[in-house]
């Protein structure tokens, strides 16, 4: 068994394309979940280091990244949009063996992120401090945090390019490439955080302005690791001189299907927002404890997420190859090592939690905020194991709309209505928020078990 395990690992780890219409569904996940999940860890890792060291400046640093953070969240969204309907179009285009259909639609979809990135971008950076000022951040916050929000925002196009590419390559079932592309961009990135945060040597010390620009080299690098791979001719999906075309059809379903995985995204976002406002009320300790909370939360289902971006390509290709039940199966599997694994997860950080804040903190009220978050939103596990996975066959299949809905009924008619009730109306402060999204995952989640059954995402056509 062990050499069978250590076999799968390297095969997983090749970073080569590939097609998981037939063969063992469990392999195929364990294939496509491992760089995924380990793409992920790096993503984290990174988050987790950034805050650590962010932390050793100032409250108000802490908490400009959480606020900077929900409004960059806006713009992961229409990414992470973009991304999916890659995945979605590539993986079906793959499934029907449909090489050169597969490698038009990367060169649209790169081209659509590109336009995006660069107008957001624009944007931010002139309005940074305005942006901060709207999220209920005091003068002081302002002026610290501007530069760091201009930066992080203004050159988003980096970040962008990371999600856009990475979503190109799990659709053709290379996650190895993704995984890769990440790691670089984020190792560099903590090797140069507290290089230019703090300064050495003939370096100066950049403070919080150097955490962002240490962001962004490290994401820039690991998109140029992308566009080589994609332009080496090693690849199925690799860019031709021939693929160089927009084509309208092309972008019509990618901007058709992006406006649903970004509005499920936007709206999740949105309320996130609307958390932050209400949180921000209670001063900046409760946001920079809720901030290192969502961190840790964030770097421990990484697992969680990797196994769900792994049944978004599985569900994409075994439609392409007319395999509905095939893609149906791979999703109860999915959602069971899911739940398992989270509802353990759980119990470890409602039992420790104030060992796990006290890592980043030993301020007395941030340590309390965080400790009080992590507990009750670990609640929630069980619940979001199924959300995950099943809000991932969906885009997987095409079916973006789907989610939108499901998110706009938990979310804004459930979760921000809840959070303000419980933390300002019954003065429960923000625990009143953190009991707000851990029940909004299970009102989300049963919503999308009912929905999945019905199987109408089976007959989408892509």
């Amino acid at each position: 068994m062990k050499i069978n395990i250590i076999t799968l690992l390297k095969d997983a780890l090749k970073g080569e394309d590939r097609d998981f219409t037939t063969g063992s569904i469990k392999k195929a996940l364990f294939l496509l979940a491992i760089p995924m999940i380990l793409e992920m860890v790096m993503e984290s890792l990174f988050a987790i280091v950034d805050i650590f060291f962010v932390s050793r400046i100032s409250t108000h640093a802490v908490a400009t990244i959480g606020i900077t953070e929900s409004i960059l969240m806006i713009i992961e969204s229409i990414a992470i949009g973009i991304a999916i309907s890659g995945t979605a179009l590539i993986s079906r285009r793959i499934g029907e063996k449909n090489i050169e259909q597969a490698r038009k639609v990367v060169f649209n979809v790169i081209a659509v992120g590109v336009v995006f990135s660069v107008v957001i971008g624009a944007f931010c950076f002139i309005y940074a401090a305005d942006i901060l000022l709207w999220m209920g951040s005091d003068p002081d916050l302002v002026e610290e945090g501007k530069g760091y929000t201009s930066i992080i925002l203004g050159f988003n196009f980096f970040l962008v390019m990371l999600f856009v590419i990475n979503g190109i390559f799990r659709g053709a079932g290379n996650a190895a490439i993704a995984m890769k592309s990440l790691w670089l961009a984020n190792g560099i990135n903590i090797v140069l955080d507290p290089l230019l945060i703090f300064g050495l040597g003939p370096v100066p010390g950049l403070g919080l302005e150097g955490a962002a620009i240490a962001t962004c080299i490290g994401r820039g690098s690991g998109v140029v690791y992308q566009l080589y791979h994609l332009l080496d001719g090693k690849s199925v999906i690799s860019i031709t001189r021939k693929n160089l075309v927009l084509s309208y059809n092309i972008i019509r379903r990618l901007i058709s299907l992006s406006a649903g995985g970004a509005g499920q995204f936007l709206v999740s976002t949105a309320s996130w927002i609307f958390l932050i406002r209400i949180i921000n009320y209670f001063g900046s300790e409760a946001v920079a404890g809720y901030t290192i909370a969502i961190r840790i939360i964030i770097f421990s289902i990484l697992p969680s997420w990797g196994l769900s971006n792994a049944v978004a390509t599985l569900t994409g290709q075994n439609l392409g190859a007319g395999r509905p039940d095939r893609a149906e199966n791979t999703v109860w599997i999915a959602g069971k090592y899911n739940m398992i694994f989270l509802i353990l997860l759980g119990i470890i950080f409602i039992i420790f939690a104030n060992h796990f804040i006290g890592v980043f903190t030993d301020a007395p009220d941030v340590l309390g905020y965080g400790t009080n978050a992590l507990r009750i939103l670990c609640t929630g596990y069980i619940f979001y194991a199924y959300q995950m996975v099943i809000g991932q066959a969906f885009n997987g299949a095409g079916d973006t709309r789907t989610p939108v809905l499901l998110n706009i009924i938990a979310l804004w008619l459930v979760q921000i209505p809840m959070a303000y009730f419980l933390s300002i109306t019954l003065a429960l402060g923000p625990n009143g928020v953190y009991a707000s999204i851990a029940f909004s995952s299970f009102i989300l989640a049963g919503l999308g078990v009912y929905v999945f059954k019905m199987g109408k995402w089976k007959k989408k056509v892509v």
